[in-house]
């Protein structure tokens, strides 16, 4: 990955103008995707078609294939969290999360899901701790500042 790409796309999540820092938001996700070219970009696109027509165990499996065979992808391990979350297996999810960031700490999508799944599993404190620190890569996410509150008034 394109290190001053990046950088400038962080920088542009940061921006006042909403189109700016959803190109960037846009071309994060474009980048993350094809992170391991045209075989990974392939397998993500055809797991994503599966849960469309409700083959969950075959997209499952496509993505822990290509997890076996790319464990250094980012990108799958948070759409296995996803399919994980969507099917209220949230500690799975959660330890898939926290794969994905740590192979991409700059991934708001999977801070987002920690938080997600940290709140699913009731532990509103650790909820809170991550939708933070989505929010310090993508400080406009409304949806992240709206759960922060969620889980304060959980707490209470």
């Amino acid at each position: 990955m394109d290190k001053s790409l990046i950088d400038q796309l962080l920088e542009d999540l940061k921006n006042a103008d909403e189109t700016v820092r959803q190109w960037a938001t846009e071309e994060l996700w474009r980048i993350w995707f094809q992170q391991k070219g045209i075989y990974g970009w392939e397998i993500l696109q055809r797991s994503q078609a599966l849960l469309q027509t409700g083959e969950v165990a075959q997209a499952e499996a496509a993505l822990t294939q290509l997890i076996t065979d790319q464990p250094d992808f980012a990108e799958a391990w948070n759409q296995r969290a996803i399919l994980y979350f969507t099917l209220g297996q949230y500690e799975k999810s959660l330890k898939d999360c926290q794969m994905t960031v740590q192979l991409n700490p700059i991934h708001f999508g999977a801070w987002h899901g920690i938080g997600l799944c940290h709140a699913a599993l009731e532990d509103y404190s650790a909820a809170i701790q991550a939708f933070r620190r989505a929010l310090e890569i993508q400080p406009f996410a409304l949806e992240n500042q709206r759960l922060i509150l969620e889980c304060i008034a959980r707490l209470s």
